[in-house]
């Protein structure tokens, strides 16, 4: 089992910066791929951004313009710097896990989820 943990959410007005982290814990591989995904009432979720154990990304489309993730494995931790926030990205955001080689976009666990809201 993984547990995810989400941290950093909250509500900021149009223009503003937020710093999203997840921890991981629990039976963690050393090949493993952490993201985070989105999902806005009325929407279907997607995806913002994936990072494997060994730094390689994948942003969703149109994310990789404002939005940054970041990686410590001591800690099994993942970050998502957000800059430029628009209203429509207000969403809960989703903490994602998969394990082994390529395992993307497989989620193995996922996270609670923790409320990002930006005012206009």
């Amino acid at each position: 089992q993984v547990q995810l943990v989400e941290s950093g959410g909250g509500l900021v007005p149009a223009g503003g910066s937020l710093r999203l982290s997840c921890v991981a814990s629990g039976d963690i591989s050393s090949i493993n791929a952490m993201g985070w995904y989105r999902r806005a009432p009325g929407n279907q979720g997607e995806v913002v951004a994936v990072i494997t154990s060994n730094g390689a990304t994948h942003y969703g489309l149109s994310m990789k313009a404002r939005f940054t993730i970041s990686r410590t494995n001591v800690n099994n931790t993942i970050y998502l710097q957000m800059v430029n926030l628009t209203p429509e990205d207000t969403a809960v955001y989703l903490c994602s896990y998969c394990e082994g080689p390529d395992c993307y976009p497989r989620i193995d666990y996922l996270g609670q989820g923790i409320q990002v809201t930006v005012s206009s």
